[in-house]
């Protein structure tokens, strides 16, 4: 049985989602969704009846939005993430979302696995916990990744500053 990749990623929202100031991240959630779920390499992505998880609430919060999602390969995800529309929205995430690290960890699943939001949670706690490990890690562990990464880290920064 062949593995797919999971990864689980929260946000903490600056403003509430009605605030005018989340109106152009909040008018693009379903299109975004929308060009995920038709992509090749894209498998699952945890959602509820209204076709998305910023309903969902983790760590007690209702300010942080979690997204759970799976996909055939590390290749897959990076193509929508950075290579699509996404990268837009990515590249703005912090008009609307404060940055604690870490905000996301990964973890290889058996074909077939949906985890659950408490699984990305778990994973996400070891991965502050401890570093990266097979059971837990980042974009960084990934082959690959990391120039995608690090450039985008290196401009965000430059922006911050």
């Amino acid at each position: 049985m062949s593995e797919h990749l999971a990864q689980f990623n929260i946000a903490r929202i600056k403003y509430p989602l009605d605030d005018p100031r989340m109106r152009a991240f909040v008018d693009n959630v379903e299109r975004v969704n929308r060009l995920a779920d038709n992509m090749v390499g894209f498998v699952w992505r945890l959602k509820d009846e209204s076709g998305h998880a910023m309903n969902m609430t983790v760590y007690g919060d209702a300010a942080i939005l979690p997204n759970l999602t799976v996909w055939e390969s590390a290749e897959a995800l990076e193509r929508f993430v950075f290579k699509t529309v996404h990268a837009r929205f990515f590249d703005r995430r912090t008009e609307w979302f404060e940055q604690p690290d870490p905000t996301l960890v990964m973890w290889w699943v058996p074909e077939g696995h949906r985890p659950s939001l408490e699984e990305g949670v778990e994973r996400l706690d070891r991965l502050t916990a401890h570093g990266p490990s097979e059971y837990a890690f980042g974009w960084e562990s990934l082959p690959g990744a990391r120039s995608a990464i690090t450039a985008r880290s290196v401009r965000a920064s430059e922006q911050a500053a």
